[in-house]
């Protein structure tokens, strides 16, 4: 049974989102707090964390961070702060998804869905793509450079792979929001930038001056054709 880890302080939070997802049918583990959510991750292996950033003792986005020091776990990020920078902090970090309170807990149950639905073996997959010197295997969910893995999270890999389906063209902030995580009533744009920011970062030789991931100012972005 796939098993999701929900971070929250608050109480009534946690077992209202552990009674909607266990009643969708997953296993629900709950932490109060962050250095009790990074022992049951290593404990427990859940196969996605629910993470709010307010935590007591250590907060959520360094509870991110040092997950993603060890695995490529799927993270939702779970928030009462509305600020961009707050959600593009998150996203930085290597976030899959963010959701901020108040939320429905029918919504998170749905996002849930959608972001394990990115990891499942063959989901959304056309295959083993080559581009230059990079492999990208989307039904394993693995990606290489020159022969050497690269630890990418869900959404990173399916940002890429649209990309690199059609080298030269041009996709709008838009066109990848939902390439990566189907269209939704709240979007968020800039959240793409980050994410190709991380995979930038991941990937190319010199960030700065991308061979991979190139910018068109003004629409979008596109992978560089051969």
């Amino acid at each position: 049974m796939t098993t999701i880890l929900v971070v929250d302080d608050e109480r009534q939070i946690a077992q209202i989102a552990r009674d909607y997802l266990q009643h969708a049918g997953y296993s629900v583990i709950t932490a109060g707090e962050g250095i009790e959510a990074i022992a049951l991750a290593r404990e427990r292996h859940p196969d996605l964390v629910v993470l709010d950033l307010g935590l007591p003792r250590l907060n959520g986005l360094e509870v991110a961070k040092r997950l993603r020091r060890e695995s490529s776990v799927p993270i939702i990020m779970l928030t009462a702060r509305v600020e961009e920078s707050d959600r593009l902090a998150g996203l930085e970090l290597g976030a899959d998804d963010y959701i901020t309170k108040p939320f429905s807990p029918r919504e998170l149950v749905a996002r849930v869905r959608a972001v394990l639905r990115r990891v499942e073996p063959g989901s959304g997959s056309d295959g083993v793509l080559s581009r230059a010197d990079l492999v990208i295997d989307t039904t394993r969910m693995k990606e290489t450079r020159a022969g050497t893995p690269i630890e990418l999270t869900a959404t990173e890999i399916q940002l890429l792979a649209a990309l690199a389906r059609q080298p030269g063209r041009i996709l709008t902030r838009a066109q990848l929001l939902d390439a990566a995580r189907g269209t939704q009533e709240e979007s968020f744009e800039r959240a793409i930038d980050t994410h190709i920011k991380n995979l930038r970062r991941k990937l190319e030789p010199d960030p700065r001056n991308p061979r991979y991931l190139l910018t068109v100012y003004g629409l979008g972005y596109k992978f560089a054709e051969s």
